[in-house]
């Protein structure tokens, strides 16, 4: 078996072409600082990248205030949890009270049989 060729350069599918439109539009091309298709390439990025951190900022003032809501509405749940542990201890001890014979329950039940 012919051993593999890892990242020839003949097996290249750019090797032997030109700089094609796009190159240059992607910055591959020399472009003067001074020239107007340089300037206008560099305000449309500009706006771009103001746009994108806009939105940025957006996402995280969301997810901030989705945080805040969410930890409120924790905190309320454990005070409800708190308190409904409360009351079933409390009816507990009620149900174990009421469940153990007392000296004078037990003299009112054995007169009536």
């Amino acid at each position: 078996m012919a051993p593999h060729k890892a990242n020839d350069a003949k097996d290249s599918p750019r090797e032997g072409r030109s700089r094609s439109n796009s190159d240059a539009k992607r910055g591959g091309g020399a472009i003067s600082k001074d020239s107007e298709a340089y300037k206008k390439r560099r305000e449309r990025n500009n706006i771009a990248v103001r746009k994108s951190r806009q939105l940025s900022r957006q996402k995280t003032k969301l997810i901030d205030d989705k945080v805040k809501e969410l930890r409120d509405e924790n905190r309320q749940l454990e005070d409800r949890v708190q308190l409904l542990h409360k009351e079933l201890s409390v009816l507990k001890d009620l149900f174990l009270s009421s469940a153990t014979p007392d000296s004078t329950s037990q003299g009112q039940n054995s007169n009536t049989a």
